[in-house]
């Protein structure tokens, strides 16, 4: 089901809408500075091509660790990549969802599209995994935070 979910993801935006993220990509890379935002523009651009499947999640709820792109310059980072690039790729997005939403089998894909738009907006501390590694990292996470209540801290 989702080779056949990503076959028409892929017809139905997901082609130029991967093209779009890896775009801001190259030129991230060009500016030199903007090299760890390119990075996260070809994270985002594969899982952009084919999102059946995977599934974006914050690297601290993944492995339980604060790092460089979960913390406060991260932070920083999102506001940057925001005005440079995160706006005009969630446009992107969301005029693909509005063109998916007028036919009925394009409706799954809209609202792929909406969340992509939303992660489009601050990709900056996450990555993509599989479904099934971020449902473990939920549960992992969730039964981490129960035993830390139940000890009293």
């Amino acid at each position: 089901m989702r080779l056949i979910g990503n076959f028409l993801w892929f017809i139905l935006g997901g082609l130029v809408m991967g093209l779009a993220w890896w775009v801001a990509g190259i030129i991230a890379f060009i500016t030199i500075i903007g090299i760890p935002w390119g990075k996260a523009c070809f994270v985002f651009g594969k899982f952009a091509f084919f999102p059946f499947g995977s599934e974006a999640i914050s690297r601290k709820e993944l492995t339980g660790e604060e790092d460089i792109g979960t913390g406060p310059l991260g932070i920083i980072g999102n506001i940057v990549w925001f005005v440079f690039a995160g706006v005009w790729l969630a446009i992107g997005h969301l005029i693909s969802a509005l063109l998916n939403f007028m036919i009925i089998i394009g409706i799954p894909f809209g609202i792929q599209h909406l969340k992509l738009a939303g992660f489009a907006l601050a990709p900056i501390g996450k990555t993509i995994v599989s479904k099934e590694v971020a449902q473990a990292a939920r549960v992992a996470n969730a039964e981490s935070t129960i035993k830390n209540i139940r000890k009293g801290t």
